[in-house]
């Protein structure tokens, strides 16, 4: 079952996004917030931009963090045909009986940039690191502190038997980018 965003504003007083807009803001802005059935997530002002200096291949059983420059900004051009890292603005906590997936958002990709994140499963708990692709020959900008993705939140009718948590997944809790773990 989709949850509406009266269900979403409820969630969020329980702590499952912080910081949280309860409503959507626009004007001037990539929008983020409270949607009509999710929520716009922002992306952070602190970027992990892909370089092929070294000449690298991607391997996510062996990645090599040198692929990256570190850069911090309102603004960041991802280079032609390219991609960088980011992570969420807000930090969530999903509960046992949701799933999240995350969507880009249409502003974007009529641009020819692509969000790819995986789904935010049950009782996982962190700030989601974001891979923004560049799909065109040309540089393309984002803007920190801004919308970059919707989550749309599923609710199931009971929790599930085994969550991210209990699993002990390696990616709960993150804070910041975090890079590929095997």
């Amino acid at each position: 079952m989709v949850k509406n965003d009266k269900w979403i504003r409820r969630m969020a007083l329980n702590g499952m996004i912080e910081p949280f807009s309860d409503s959507q803001l626009k004007g001037g802005v990539v929008s983020f917030g409270v949607s009509s059935y999710g929520y716009d997530m922002r992306i952070a002002d602190e970027f992990k931009i892909f370089t092929n200096i070294n000449t690298t291949v991607v391997d996510p059983k062996a990645f090599d963090p040198q692929s990256f420059i570190d850069f911090k900004g309102k603004e960041c051009i991802i280079p032609p045909n390219s991609f960088v890292l980011g992570r969420s603005v807000e930090y969530f906590r999903i509960p046992r009986d949701v799933i999240v997936i995350c969507l880009g958002k249409s502003t974007y990709a009529r641009c020819g940039i692509v969000v790819n994140v995986t789904p935010l499963e049950p009782e996982w708990e962190g700030h989601v690191t974001i891979e923004i692709s560049n799909t065109t020959p040309l540089p393309a900008k984002i803007y920190a502190n801004e919308g970059i993705a919707q989550l749309i939140f599923l609710a199931a009718e009971e929790p599930c038997e085994t969550s991210y948590k209990d699993k002990t997944g390696k990616y709960q809790a993150q804070k910041g980018i975090t890079l590929p773990k095997i």
